[in-house]
């Protein structure tokens, strides 16, 4: 029976137990042990994490080839149109590869969405945007890359789910623990 914790992971803490610098560590919140990140996250992003001590599922979750769709809520610098979003759709290239054609539509804040701590730079004259897009890929830093590649920086950035597992109201900085098998992260949990 596999372990899995989902975990709101905030600004500022990295994708693993240990601090480094000024980025604290996944220890100051999950007391679990044995439980490895599955995916990761750039400290300067936040959402979901899924931590699991089921190496196979650790695994899958992890790597592009099952192609399980990541969702992020993006906010960006600017107001792109649908022309500038195109090359997102059709799969853009970027310095070291071309990501593969991603799900991307504008969309109002995310109702609920928690403040960040530090707050986002504002700047009276930059108006500001928010933007869901679905991958499947993870690359490094890759949906900063691809909204830069179109112009329009990114500001924000959140996980919100992986696969059909959101952050289930979770504030930043909480965690929930899961028992059981977990069949398909693309379908249901059975306890």
């Amino acid at each position: 029976m596999a372990t899995l914790l989902f975990f709101n992971k905030p600004y500022g803490v990295l994708s693993q137990f240990t601090p480094e610098g000024r980025w604290r560590g996944l220890e100051e919140f999950i007391p679990v042990k044995g439980v490895y990140v599955a995916g990761r996250l750039d400290a300067d992003s936040e959402g979901l994490l899924i931590l699991t001590d089921d190496g196979k599922l650790q695994a899958k979750i992890a790597d592009p080839r099952h192609k399980l769709e990541k969702t992020y809520w993006v906010q960006v610098e600017g107001i792109p149109d649908e022309a500038a979003l195109a090359p997102l759709r059709a799969g853009i290239r970027l310095s070291d590869f071309t990501a593969q054609p991603a799900k991307v539509r504008r969309i109002d804040e995310p109702p609920g969405l928690w403040l960040r701590d530090p707050p986002i730079r504002y700047r009276a004259s930059i108006p500001t945007s928010w933007l869901e897009i679905r991958i499947a890929e993870g690359k490094n830093r890759q949906v900063r890359r691809m909204t830069a590649a179109i112009g329009y920086p990114t500001l924000r950035l959140v996980r919100a789910a992986i696969g059909k597992v959101g952050l289930a109201g979770l504030a930043p900085g909480q965690w929930q623990r899961i028992d059981g098998n977990y069949n398909d992260l693309q379908g249901t949990f059975n306890a």
